[in-house]
């Protein structure tokens, strides 16, 4: 049985039960999940082993890749800026990043950008993982490139471009990279252990990101459908150049230096739930977004099933928004999941902001048993 570890306040034992169940049931390794209801943590454990082969536990301050989320902490940074009157989410991009404007862009919005809708979900170029890191080849070949389909027309899950296009113009509107913007504004007033760009000095911190294992018939069809560069899924979720995959080139130092505020942000729950809180209340005197700005990002602009994926997905102003959450969230619930199981959001009705991460990677077409179970608890807490 796993010893979990962490704040437990009376009331959310089931929340600890549940995370508990995961490691016997569900194949957990490591994880951690914090629950904050009005502006304070009522939940905030951790248990498992932060890497299998030598043994090294899952520590407080333990961080580990979570994918998608990191989505929603670059969210949290444009809207961020909407708010403070810097960024125009009905101008073109081109107003912000004037090289954008090439190959039919120029009428691109940010908005269209923030839900999925630019046309620009495959970066098309000849691309290394030294153009990856570097930044500026991406972006400049992103800007040259025409859209894939009609912007603004329909949606479709921009994997990585989302970071690239949003990052870049943070990054012309405050100088900064998206990466060093999110650790002065956002994650320093409020002690976030999260870094989108990871230095070496932390590395000791961080888990093991542990592939999903398939079986042979399973792995079979995810070769086909992410290695498929007819379609495009396939060019989409491997791109851009068939550089990625969800392997060990995760746990790479070069994947964990590099600023991707699409997919590689690392932290812990703790930092996920409590940038959540931030924007749905104050948090020891910190406050992200405004009722207002929330209301404005919480606006679907893309809703059904998405043209790169295929599945439904309901997006406003760079958050996912119910009903792309675990099952039993409220209405208003805004946030970003991340592959292999990580998820993090707020419910403003509620006053509760959630975060869950791990190293074990799942993939189902179905709700994650572990991070469902975790959430029906949390809300079985506040009834």
């Amino acid at each position: 049985m796993v010893n979990v570890h962490g704040l437990v306040e009376p009331g959310f034992e089931a929340v600890a039960d549940a995370f508990a169940v995961n490691f016997a049931e569900h194949d957990e390794v490591g994880a951690a999940c914090t629950v904050y209801v009005d502006g304070a943590p009522v939940v905030d454990i951790w248990g498992g082993v932060a890497e299998v082969e030598p043994e090294r536990p899952w520590e407080r301050d333990t961080i580990v890749i979570a994918y998608s989320c990191t989505k929603g902490a670059t969210a949290v940074c444009a809207n961020k800026l909407i708010q403070e009157g810097r960024l125009d989410p009905d101008a073109p991009v081109a107003d912000y990043w004037p090289e954008f404007a090439a190959n039919g862009k120029a009428y691109i919005t940010v908005a269209w950008a923030l839900s999925h809708r630019a046309g620009l979900a495959e970066v098309q170029g000849d691309f290394t993982l030294d153009d990856v890191a570097a930044w500026d080849p991406i972006v400049e070949g992103i800007a040259a490139q025409a859209p894939v389909w009609e912007p603004g027309t329909q949606h479709g899950y921009h994997t990585r471009s989302y970071g690239w296009i949003v990052g870049e113009i943070i990054r012309r509107i405050t100088g900064v990279s998206p990466g060093t913007y999110f650790a002065n504004e956002i994650a320093a007033p409020l002690g976030l252990n999260f870094h989108i760009g990871v230095s070496d000095a932390l590395d000791a911190t961080v888990a093991r990101m542990y592939p999903v294992q398939y079986d042979a018939e399973a792995q079979a069809f995810i070769d086909q459908v992410l290695g498929d560069q007819s379609t495009l899924m396939g060019r989409v979720m491997s791109g851009p150049s068939s550089l990625f995959a969800y392997n060990d080139m995760w746990n790479t130092r070069q994947m964990r230096a590099a600023e991707m505020p699409s997919s590689n942000g690392h932290g812990d729950a703790r930092s996920l739930a409590r940038m959540y809180a931030a924007c749905i209340g104050e948090v020891d005197g910190v406050r992200l977004l405004s009722d207002e700005t929330v209301a404005r990002a919480s606006v679907v602009l893309s809703d059904g099933p998405d043209c790169v994926i295929g599945q439904p997905l309901t997006i406003g102003l760079g958050f996912m928004l119910a009903p792309t959450f675990p099952p039993g969230v409220g209405p208003r619930t805004f946030g970003h999941s991340g592959a292999g199981g990580s998820v993090a959001f707020a419910d403003p009705d509620r006053g509760l902001s959630f975060g869950y991460v791990m190293s074990q990677m799942k993939m189902a077409m179905e709700p994650d048993p572990r991070s469902a179970g975790l959430v029906e608890a949390a809300y079985e807490a506040l009834a």
